[in-house]
């Protein structure tokens, strides 16, 4: 588990406007690690962990005007069933809310990332809970469907 700063991009619900901020991340060699993007209308967000905060600031600031960034929890799960519900499952445990959260795509039994958007003074508390990455299953059980 570790801390990483996401950034939240507003862009124009257009075509190439994605691809204009992706693809500059890109020639500046930075690498996406997680990325959610949601539609509003004629406007959508594009939440952006990358592994390079410095880097994706001087990116956003030369081709986007509207954007912001924050802390969030990052995570490497397994990518099986009930992984990132174990997760939710303790973090409620705990009475710590999940303002909202998305994954990478992870291969088949491999890993995946998670990325948790929680209140800044609960970062914390979520570190020890999920002290070195620890993903261990919360006392609440997984529900799954019959014969899964």
């Amino acid at each position: 588990m570790e801390t990483r700063t996401q950034f939240s991009v507003y862009l124009i619900n257009k075509p190439g406007v994605l691809a204009s901020v992706t693809g500059e991340l890109a020639r500046q060699k930075v690498n996406i690690i997680a990325l959610a993007l949601m539609d509003a209308g004629e406007h959508g967000a594009l939440r952006l962990v990358c592994d390079d905060p410095e880097a994706t600031r001087k990116v956003l600031g030369k081709t986007h005007d509207r954007w912001t960034e924050c802390e969030v929890v990052v995570l490497e799960l397994d990518n099986r069933p009930g992984a990132f519900a174990n997760v939710a499952n303790k973090l409620s445990d705990e009475h710590i809310n999940i303002t909202y959260a998305y994954c990478s795509a992870g291969a088949p039994g491999g890993r995946t990332t998670a990325v948790f958007k929680v209140a800044p003074e609960d970062i914390k508390k979520v570190a020890k809970l999920l002290e070195g990455g620890n993903a261990k299953k919360s006392s609440r059980p997984v529900k799954r469907k019959p014969g899964r």
